[in-house]
């Protein structure tokens, strides 16, 4: 195996695939690599249907080869550490791979750990999650196993991938409560860290409406800490309203818990040069949020989870970034200023039904950017729910990850 490559990507998700796609298509760069470890390739913005019973979660996995361009070598092996002063990548087996050009696609950090007792309890006691594909199908099992009682969803603080999952599974939730008699019986909480439902006031405004219509009740400023699943107790800390310190602890009964887990960047990049040291995206890649290019590295860029960038983590947003990257990569190569600019695109499809869905579409600053302006997006729709069951997934594989759109 070579130990230079003139493109390394590091990660092979919706971001790195998508780049090592472009870059093979359209520069026609011969000597790229890409680093995944997982010999499987998930398609996770599936799972808040799985953990409804929509869908099998079987179809939300596919085997990583399939995905890899032709051309393009596969490093199966895991990142440890990254010295951009020297081109250079450790990993996990030994060795290093230098590169004349970096491209950091490592995605997020799930921290099930920082939650006491909650990864001893998932998948049993009531408590599932939507953001493992080891732990969805319990999301429905417990879901179906629902006679009463408390109902909790959680949302942590800080940055997650796909913000909008903690609210799908409790809308799909809600609904199958009320299809399946049970709902007179339940007390649907949404536990969330934040202060409101979404960022984009359009879109807070309709969530807000959704919530008080179907008598959910939302407790801001509550952040899951702790879980003692015999007990069925979830733990929380409670934030001041106005100056967001801590000010006391609070337990909930739960007969059903989803969890969101808290994230922040992979071990690995926290500690390394290319990392923003402080603030709301410490740990992630300190880019430019226009060009994705790094602040000060000039031959390293970084898109998707990964990326210190102030707008959601989403795969839409991914979808945008890519042909930024891509084209500026293209400019620094002839040794030009990058001349393509992302604007912080973002999607959130928020499922409320088992029949609709909720659009939202938004650029930097929480401005809402709407695909379909002849429709009103702000409002839960049967031909948006349609998108989500069948066009994205297919538009996803077919497409996304060929870097085809």
């Amino acid at each position: 195996m070579s130990n230079h490559h003139q493109l390394l990507i590091i990660g092979g998700g919706t971001a790195g695939l998508g780049v090592a796609a472009q870059v093979r298509n359209k520069l026609k760069l011969e000597d790229i690599a890409v680093i995944e470890p997982s010999e499987k390739h998930y398609y996770q913005a599936g799972w808040t249907l799985v953990g409804a019973g929509i869908i099998p979660k079987e179809r939300t996995i596919k085997d990583q080869g399939k995905f890899v361009p032709k051309k393009v070598k596969w490093i199966q092996d895991t990142v440890t550490d990254i010295d951009p002063e020297n081109n250079s990548v450790s990993l996990k087996n030994g060795g290093a791979i230098t590169y004349d050009y970096l491209v950091v696609a490592a995605g997020i950090q799930l921290d099930w750990d920082k939650v006491k007792g909650l990864k001893e309890t998932l998948g049993k006691n009531g408590v599932g999650s939507n953001y493992s594909y080891n732990t969805v199908d319990y999301t429905w099992k417990a879901l179906q196993e629902f006679k009463g009682g408390n109902a909790i969803f959680t949302n942590p603080l800080g940055q997650i991938k796909c913000g909008g999952a903690p609210q799908k599974v409790m809308y799909l939730s809600e609904e199958y409560m009320r299809k399946h008699g049970v709902r007179d019986k339940a007390k649907v909480i949404g536990a969330f860290a934040g202060t409101m439902m979404l960022g984009v006031p359009e879109i807070n405004k309709s969530l807000f409406k959704i919530v008080k219509d179907r008598d959910i009740e939302m407790r801001f400023y509550h952040d899951l800490v702790e879980v003692r699943g015999d007990d069925h107790i979830a733990v929380f800390n409670l934030r001041d309203a106005e100056t967001g310190e801590h000010i006391r602890r609070e337990e909930i009964e739960f007969d059903f818990l989803h969890a969101t887990p808290p994230q922040s960047a992979p071990d690995f990049l926290k500690t390394t040069k290319l990392a923003v040291a402080e603030g709301p995206h410490k740990g992630f890649v300190d880019v430019d949020k226009y060009t994705l290019q790094h602040v000060k590295y000039e031959n390293v860029f970084s898109l998707g989870d990964s990326a210190a960038l102030p707008t959601a983590k989403t795969a839409a947003g991914v979808r945008k970034q890519v042909p930024v990257l891509v084209q500026n990569l293209k400019d620094v190569m002839a040794k030009q200023a990058p001349s393509k600019k992302y604007k912080g695109y973002a999607a959130c499809p928020i499922v409320t039904n088992y029949n609709k869905m909720l659009f939202a579409e938004f650029i930097y600053d929480n401005k809402f950017k709407p695909t379909f302006p002849i429709i009103d997006q702000t409002k839960p729709r049967f031909d948006m729910y349609l998108l989500k069951r069948y066009m994205l997934p297919a538009m996803y594989w077919h497409l996304y990850l060929k870097g085809l759109a």
